[in-house]
């Protein structure tokens, strides 16, 4: 009788067995309930091979998330119809906003306890102020991992606050039919070329300053100071606003242009080029999670999709860069890895400089 009671046992076990291979196998709804993330912190470190699957379902059921992006006007658009077109039943409520402005709304909001936003991408200095405030939590995104370490900002027990979403590029543009070949600078030093004298143009805003402080990092204030012979022209417009000047043979060039609405200009015709100089200030959005967002599927299918390839060829389309990718020059990040208030008093000295060397223009 012993021997029957054993082999009975071990039928039964080998059944047990069975049962758990096929639960593990056809995940049942039931079970699938019974281990699914609930808390907005067990969610966005969910790291679980179905993540996208249980991050949609969760995300329809919200129906819809509030995104705070600082990316500009057509691209923003072209981003939240991808994202819907590919996840039906999840709309975007975009908010497009600067960066400093998104920041100080973060702040009133959660000082007043209203938390709106879900998922956030400007920035990395307004970034920084974020995290900083404490606006931002760190998650976990499967795309990370296709980012270099310096492209993500490190929170705790392997989590980001953000991975660099777009980059943009800036350095000289100019008129093609009015610059000779042999006058395009090459580095910085070339801006001092006679044929660029009294026919540059920038505009007054942070690309100018940062490429000021570019020229400090790499010639020194000597090459700066320089410039005023060449008669620089202060334009109080937007840098895509003085590259339509360029296009149009208004001003001739400038060493302070976007290097992705270079390229859309040219797309549509206009006699413009776009060179790196000796380093590229580069001006980078990361994707990022509201510290309490009220649709947290939502936000990280998201921030899942802006960092996936689905995103990045989006971004692609609209000519921004890729922090994944080399482009064959050297990129600067300015406000990278620097406190906020040191990099303010920077940009500042990099302002005052600017407005001592060049003159009124449009």
């Amino acid at each position: 009788g012993h021997l029957t009671k054993q082999n009975g046992s071990k039928a039964k076990m080998l059944i047990l067995d069975l049962v758990l291979c096929l639960l593990f196998l056809l995940p049942s709804e039931a079970w699938l309930q019974g281990r699914k993330p609930m808390t907005i912190t067990e969610i966005a470190t969910y790291s679980g091979a179905d993540r996208e699957q249980l991050l949609y379902s969760g995300a329809k059921s919200e129906g819809k998330l509030t995104w705070y992006t600082s990316l500009a006007g057509e691209s923003y658009k072209g981003m939240v119809k991808a994202f819907e077109t590919k996840y039906p039943g999840v709309k975007v409520e975009a908010y497009r906003v600067s960066g400093s402005d998104m920041a100080t709304r973060m702040y009133e909001e959660s000082k007043a306890k209203r938390y709106i936003a879900d998922a956030v991408e400007t920035t990395e200095g307004n970034l920084m102020f974020m995290r900083d405030a404490f606006l931002l939590r760190p998650y976990f995104s499967p795309n990370f991992a296709s980012y270099p370490e310096d492209a993500k900002e490190k929170g705790e027990r392997g989590l980001y606050f953000w991975a660099i979403a777009r980059e943009s590029y800036i350095g000289f543009a100019y008129n093609t039919k009015l610059l000779p070949k042999s006058a395009v600078p090459k580095n910085y030093e070339g801006l001092l070329h006679p044929a660029l004298k009294g026919r540059m143009g920038v505009s007054v805003s942070d690309p100018a300053y940062k490429v000021i402080g570019a020229m400090i990092s790499t010639r020194g204030v000597e090459l700066v100071k320089k410039l005023k012979t060449q008669e620089i022209a202060l334009h109080t417009i937007i840098p895509p606003a003085l590259l339509d000047l360029i296009a149009s043979g208004e001003v001739l060039a400038s060493p302070a242009i976007f290097r992705n609405h270079t390229l859309n200009a040219i797309a549509k015709g206009a006699p413009v080029d776009w060179v790196p100089m000796d380093i590229v200030p580069t001006n980078v959005g990361g994707a990022a999670i509201a510290v309490q967002p009220p649709h947290p599927h939502a936000a990280l299918l998201l921030a899942d999709y802006l960092l996936g390839p689905e995103g990045q060829a989006v971004l692609e389309k609209y000519e921004y860069g890729s922090a994944a990718k080399n482009l064959g020059f050297k990129r600067w990040r300015p406000d990278h890895g620097i406190a906020t208030d040191k990099y303010e008093k920077q940009l500042e000295g990099w302002e005052r400089l600017l407005k001592e060397i060049s003159r009124k223009g449009g």
